[in-house]
């Protein structure tokens, strides 16, 4: 696979995660959150499965054997994407689909910042300054008075941690196993039986809920997950990181053109700024890396 047409599946991941955002707020009834993460990733692994195991025998096969080290990496990679979802999803339903959006998106900042502190991974100078105008932006797109932020945009800023977490695990794991199917399916059975069995005890949804939110979890779990998240997998194994998460930050865009033309959301001149500041410190900090200023330094 070239890097172009890596570079539109990572684009198609990021117009279905953005224009998902309006139907995981609208779509999930009276369902508790950890259920209906767990619901949705549940359905997205039945789908992928049989494509995973069938490359799984592939590779085995042919090109290496999965080492116990792999399978713990995937598992752990299935945990840090069960949090994430669970966290965002619970802020999305306390805030507008715009701000998830553009809140979202502060995970491509901290990708290089953990990669610093976690793989010791040499970074561009860019991601200090940077940082700190997207902790700005955050502030100006929340709308809040004084410094208190409103409910739903705390939850969604704490899932970014480990969506950042999540992004570097996978670009190992893909790189690592050559087999991004098996990856994407593991960490979504990972996801999906761990979500419902939390969401049984923390929950106790019953089988109205889940009717009610059955439209949700299928569309969601099919497109969002099935979907979105493999070729982000896929993709991931042949776009550099750059790259990648420049293109997969557009999902804001989506989001937000989603809750202005489904959910009748806007966004004043002062907040747009503040969303329009996340998005040039993001750009700055996978463009000015690559740029005539230098390679990427440490501290």
């Amino acid at each position: 696979m070239t890097r172009i047409q890596a570079n539109l599946l990572l684009a198609l991941a990021a117009m279905i995660w953005g224009s998902s955002f309006v139907v995981q707020q609208i779509g999930t009834g009276d369902l508790g959150t950890i259920t209906f993460t767990g619901a949705r990733f549940l359905v997205g692994a039945m789908i992928i499965l049989p494509f995973g195991i069938r490359q799984l025998i592939r590779v085995e096969r042919e090109d290496r054997t999965f080492e116990l080290k792999d399978w713990f990496g995937i598992v752990l990679t299935g945990f840090v994407l069960l949090i994430a979802a669970t966290l965002q999803q619970h802020g999305i339903l306390r805030t507008t689909v715009t701000n998830a959006g553009f809140l979202t998106a502060l995970y491509v900042p901290l990708v290089p910042v953990l990669g610093l502190f976690l793989l010791k991974r040499k970074v561009h100078f860019i991601i200090w300054p940077a940082s700190i105008c997207c902790f700005i932006g955050t502030y100006i797109l929340s709308g809040a008075d004084g410094f208190d932020f409103a409910i739903g945009d705390l939850w969604v800023i704490s899932s970014t941690v480990f969506w950042a977490c999540h992004v570097i695990l996978i670009g190992i794991l893909a790189s690592r196993t050559r087999a991004p199917l098996v990856v994407a399916a593991t960490q979504f059975l990972v996801c999906g039986f761990g979500g419902l069995v939390l969401g049984f005890f923390l929950e106790s949804p019953d089988f109205e809920q889940i009717r009610g939110a059955a439209f949700g979890i299928c569309y969601v779990g099919f497109f969002s997950v099935a979907m979105a998240f493999t070729l982000q997998v896929i993709g991931q194994r042949f776009t550099p990181a750059a790259d990648a998460a420049i293109i997969l930050s557009s999902e804001t865009v989506f989001a937000a053109l989603g809750g202005i033309l489904f959910l009748g959301e806007h966004l004043t001149l002062i907040q747009l700024s503040g969303g329009v500041l996340i998005l040039f410190s993001i750009l700055g900090v996978e463009l000015l890396p690559l740029t005539r200023f230098g390679k990427p330094r440490s501290l």
